[in-house]
């Protein structure tokens, strides 16, 4: 098994079948979620497409990774496994190596474009992992969060915290409130 993914060699031999198992440090997923490093395992049919230059793959990505909880903000682990469908087209002639390429339309969402005839398996690793990491990641559904005044993680322990949220914008009508009580009860 190669660790890329080489278009001449689809081009000479046919389809190519691909592997890989990465270990990528948080740094280099550069997502404030992502608490430690992640690994992913990668498999993938690699074969030519439709179009000249194009090539499709289709493959499977198992992600496991250490999140931040969005709530509570506690590291948790996360695995996720899913398919991927990725088409890859040259670049458009007249935008350079690192300049982004717009997207015509709704049927281009899963097409990335090359400048090189080889894809490093890892890149794209990282993309999936890029991909797979929720929005706002929970450690659990129902967990509580931190207490907006004392920041104690109320899924583990109570806080002795008012729980009625008062919107310091409503503090102008806070007088006219307590008039009407006061005549409601004379």
């Amino acid at each position: 098994m190669s660790d890329v993914i080489n278009f001449d060699e689809i081009d000479e031999f046919g389809s190519q079948t691909v592997h890989g198992l990465f270990e990528i440090p948080a740094g280099e997923i550069n997502r404030d979620e992502v608490s430690g490093t992640g690994s992913i395992e990668l498999d993938a049919y690699v074969e030519q497409g439709h179009y000249p230059g194009e090539y499709i793959a289709d493959g499977t990505a198992k992600v496991v990774l250490e999140l931040n909880c969005s709530r509570c903000v506690d590291p948790y682990p996360f695995a996720n496994s899913g398919k991927f469908h990725v088409r890859f087209r040259p670049r458009p002639e007249g935008s350079g190596a690192e300049e982004e390429v717009e997207i015509a339309g709704e049927e281009e969402l899963d097409v990335e474009f090359y400048s090189h005839r080889e894809i490093p398996l890892r890149d794209l690793a990282a993309e999936q992992i890029q991909l797979t990491i929720p929005m706002k990641p929970l450690c659990d559904e129902n967990c509580l969060g931190l207490c907006p005044k004392c920041g104690v993680n109320r899924t583990r322990e109570r806080c002795n915290c008012d729980d009625s949220v008062t919107d310091e914008r409503w503090g102008a009508l806070q007088g006219i409130r307590d008039q009407i009580s006061k005549k409601t009860n004379q």
